[in-house]
């Protein structure tokens, strides 16, 4: 779908357009549409946007920031007990507390550093997010994620903490072929014997539908183009 196409139809049409793509690419690869869940990614845009998503019935949303998040999603927590929140933005220790407190799933655990703080404020809040691992496997010096070399030491080190660690999640390099980083994130994720998927925005989660995500974050084509220019 264009980014054209996204921004001229309604919400409920866009939402049932990125939901008909993922059922088509499901299917031919031999799955279940049911086993991927559509996190729609609502950075920048503001909590009227959400609404109308959420009128429409889907109740899974992603943020990149955690300030962001607490601007637009507490009154909506409030309204709809069912509503899904995920962090999928990186995440500084010092914010480890308002993520556990807010999200209701971390997808981007990246370090032990992180990964200890989280299970504090886990013990100390009584709430447990569940938790993904990026893995950065591009390898990218400016990209968040574990590398590919120190996930078995992370992944150790969060199951020793206890944490409810799920899944694996990546961004792929933009100039490279996402489909070689979904073969190897899934394949990463068998070897350490973790179910869940994180993987595939607006451009390629088709793809990563076919390569086993569970879990697919699209923005633009729910939401229209950003507008980068109201953000602090």
């Amino acid at each position: 779908m264009s980014r054209e196409d996204s921004v001229a139809k309604t919400a409920s049409e866009r939402l049932q357009m990125v939901r008909d793509a993922i059922g088509v690419a499901a299917r031919e690869a031999g799955r279940s549409p049911d086993a991927v869940t559509l996190v729609a990614v609502s950075k920048t845009h503001d909590a009227a946007a959400v609404v109308e998503l959420l009128g429409c019935g889907h109740r899974v949303f992603g943020e990149n920031r955690v300030q962001e998040a607490q601007g637009k999603f507490p009154d909506l927590k409030v309204s709809y007990a069912d509503l899904e929140l995920h962090l999928i933005g990186p995440l500084q220790t010092n914010k480890a507390g308002d993520a556990v407190a807010l999200f209701d799933v971390i997808q981007t655990v990246d370090r032990p550093k992180l990964a200890r703080s989280l299970a504090k404020e886990m013990d100390k809040q009584g709430r447990r997010p569940r938790c993904f691992i990026q893995v950065n496997t591009g390898e990218e010096a400016q990209k968040g994620g574990v590398l590919p070399a120190d996930l078995e030491a992370l992944v150790t080190l969060a199951r020793d903490l206890d944490l409810p660690l799920e899944g694996l999640m990546c961004i792929p390099p933009v100039e490279e072929d996402p489909a070689i980083h979904f073969a190897f994130l899934r394949e990463l994720a068998r070897r350490h014997g973790l179910s869940e998927l994180s993987m595939g925005m607006s451009g390629d989660f088709d793809v990563a539908v076919t390569f086993g995500a569970t879990f697919v974050r699209v923005g633009t084509a729910l939401f229209g183009a950003r507008d980068y220019s109201q953000q602090g």
